[in-house]
């Protein structure tokens, strides 16, 4: 029987900061956004309290109370279930005549945004430019609809999965088929190691089915993955990490590390994110540490890899993806 982990609690406290009160007010206006945008698209408050849950270190959306803010701006995530989540959440959090400015591309959610809002029961003033829509709404006293979007876009046990998971977190509702392919050629691990990019802990899993691993530090960029997994993942021997491999703090003398890199930021394709993980990668092994990852069939990781590991072989490719085991 695997050792279980204690209790803990999941949640991670940031303290607020406050931001400055304009001589103009008597009471203090609290700013926030979600997912800063580009300010060549809107300016936002750098005194705003950011709430995206792919900003290590930001602020909890969920454990805000109810209207704690005056002007939120958001930047609309393009999922359906998690964009409606993110805005019912947005508007709960948002005092009685406070203002929303969201924004999204219009081809990721852009073209839904005022309609959804008005379904909300928000009078959405919508306009557009450099292919996104932007719609400002003042909260009414009384959103309609919000507990449905939260419970539809909150952390649940995803049948097909058998885990729990969240509208947002990457393949958040089905294996993905790149590492599905990296588990069915993952040999037994030993010593000390890591999973980069973690998910809701697919690959962990399999990783402490071995018993020669002796500690699996599991690391995202998404707190709400994080969180999955720790509610995936009952085993001693794992810890946990809200953070961004590319901002340094880097492990080291690491047994192994697996990964299924991502390379879409923002929905853009972004190949120096797989980069930055096979570097991060390189830098916490310890000599003879091996890396096993999977790709994209048309991502050029060798060029990257060869430099950095002696040894790094093609195991196998299929279904459109590739898996390399790399040692140093």
């Amino acid at each position: 029987m695997r050792p279980r982990r204690a209790s803990y609690d999941r949640r991670i406290a940031v303290p607020r900061p406050v931001p400055p009160v304009p001589r103009s007010w008597s009471l203090p206006i609290a700013y926030a956004v979600y997912a800063r945008p580009d300010p060549e698209l809107i300016e936002t408050s750098p005194d705003a309290v950011e709430l995206s849950p792919l900003a290590p270190g930001a602020a909890v959306l969920e454990d805000q109370a109810d209207g704690a803010f005056e002007q939120i701006t958001v930047l609309a995530p393009p999922g359906v279930l998690e964009r409606r989540y993110v805005l019912a959440q947005t508007l709960r959090v948002l005092a009685s005549g406070g203002r929303l400015a969201a924004l999204a591309p219009k081809d990721k959610g852009g073209s839904r945004l005022a309609k959804e809002l008005a379904g909300f029961g928000c009078a959405p003033e919508e306009s557009a430019r450099r292919h996104h829509r932007f719609c400002d709404a003042v909260r009414p006293d009384r959103p309609e609809g919000l507990e449905a979007a939260i419970a539809a876009g909150a952390p649940q046990v995803v049948p097909a999965l058998g885990l729990w998971s969240q509208p947002g977190v990457f393949s958040w509702d089905r294996a993905d088929p790149g590492s599905a392919l990296l588990l069915r050629n993952l040999p037994p691990l030993a010593g000390v190691g890591a999973d980069f990019g973690c998910g809701v802990g697919l690959l962990a899993r399999a990783v402490l089915q071995s018993p020669a691993v002796n500690r699996l530090s599991l690391i995202d960029i998404d707190r709400r993955a994080v969180e999955a997994a720790r509610r995936n993942i009952d085993d001693v021997r794992a810890d946990f990490a809200w953070r961004d491999l590319r901002a340094g703090d880097r492990l080291e003398n690491l047994d192994f590390v697996v990964m299924n890199p991502p390379f879409h930021d923002r929905g853009e394709e972004d190949r120096g994110l797989g980069a930055a993980f096979i570097r991060a990668a390189a830098a916490a092994l310890k000599p003879k540490g091996v890396c096993w990852l999977v790709a994209n069939r048309h991502l050029p990781y060798e060029a990257l890899l060869t430099p950095l590991f002696p040894r790094a072989r093609q195991v196998v490719q299929a279904d459109g993806y590739k898996v390399y085991e790399a040692r140093r």
